[in-house]
């Protein structure tokens, strides 16, 4: 390992505590919850994500620092059924239990895989977090840039604060849990997000996941009633065929045709620069797909004003414009605090009011 990185993961060891989310094996063995690959790691060794570490036989995980923190729109995380137009302060951590080649928010997620990656952690105490957070007068927290279910002890430090402010909170993810980890969070956690990166399993184990465990967290982020938006990362040549689109829209529509589909744009990144740049044609033909399937609320991202209608949201009852978008930007929101149709009154599923 280079020094660089030897250093980081000793500065990370500093910024570390006993975690919740493991069980206690023999022999000092620990079994982590925190993610799909259920780690069992043996004393002095780490897990896939290289920052939740077995010493002494107690797991220990992140905590009390930053590796970024960001300002955005609730839409670019992207929420468009969640308090629309409102601001999200958002934190990420470091490290990740997937390899994504196009990820592209790489410098915090492997920076313990990557010599060329690594944003310096940035002490920071939750109460800290949450005070910028109201001075900014963000209605939303969110736990992104790396994969939160790793670092959901912070998160839920933060959130019970957040909690207690009147805040909302929401976890931008890449579905890989598990179910303890999902109950462990759902009292402080409102918002969830998952990249559905593909319908096909070795596509997934090339990221480092499997399919097979995406799939079974957005059931149970459904069942167990989080707040739920659907993100695919339209790839040219990867997973943007007609067959592999219809797959996903067929599997959501299987859980709720109410969960929203963002089918978003892809740009060249970190060490994917092969395939071209997702044209604006072909997010309009997932979008279709995903529309044709039956799901009710299907959106093109990343590319505004060239989609057409795609950006915005439609009663699906009597197809009144509702919210209004360009980008990450709201021009007009007409649904209420009561989530209803202004013409027809039809609920709109989503999160619209604290």
């Amino acid at each position: 390992m280079p020094s660089s990185q030897q250093t980081l993961e000793q500065t990370l060891k500093q910024l570390s505590e006993e975690g919740e989310l493991y069980e206690k094996l023999p022999d000092g063995k620990v079994r982590c919850f925190a993610c799909g690959h259920r780690c069992l790691i043996s004393e002095g060794r780490s897990g896939v994500c290289r920052v939740r570490y077995n010493s002494g036989g107690k797991l220990y995980v992140p905590t009390g620092y930053v590796g970024a923190l960001q300002l955005d729109p609730v839409e670019k995380k992207p929420f468009f059924h969640a308090l629309p137009g409102s601001l999200a302060m958002s934190f990420g951590m470091l490290g990740c239990d997937f390899h994504c080649s196009y990820c592209q928010n790489w410098i915090t997620s492997q920076s313990l895989r990557d010599s060329e990656a690594g944003a310096p952690p940035q002490e920071l105490t939750a109460e800290a977090f949450i005070r910028l957070a109201k001075q900014y007068d963000a209605k939303i927290v969110t736990s992104t840039y790396n994969e939160p279910l790793i670092t959901s002890e912070w998160a839920v430090e933060i959130f019970k604060i957040a909690k207690k402010e009147g805040l909302v909170t929401s976890y931008v993810s890449n579905g890989n849990g598990t179910r303890e980890v999902l109950e462990y969070i759902r009292p402080w956690v409102d918002l969830y997000k998952v990249d559905l990166k593909s319908f096909n399993d070795q596509n997934y184990r090339r990221l480092g996941g499997e399919l097979k465990n995406v799939l079974q967290t957005i059931q149970w982020l459904h069942e167990i009633k989080f707040w739920l938006e659907i993100v695919t990362l339209v790839i040219p040549g990867f997973n943007d065929s007609d067959e592999e689109l219809k797959q996903m829209a067929d599997f959501l529509i299987g859980v709720s045709p109410d969960i929203p589909w963002h089918v978003t744009a892809f740009h060249k990144d970190y060490k994917m620069t092969n395939p071209d740049n997702t044209s604006a044609e072909t997010l309009i033909r997932a979008a279709n797909i995903g529309k044709k399937a039956g799901l009710k609320f299907v959106y093109a991202g990343n590319l505004p004003g060239m989609v057409g209608d795609l950006e915005n949201t439609y009663c699906p009852e009597c197809k009144e414009l509702l919210i209004e978008r360009y980008g990450f930007k709201v021009l007009r929101n007409r649904i209420g605090k009561e989530g209803k149709c202004p013409k027809c009154a039809a609920g709109i599923p989503g999160f619209w009011r604290i």
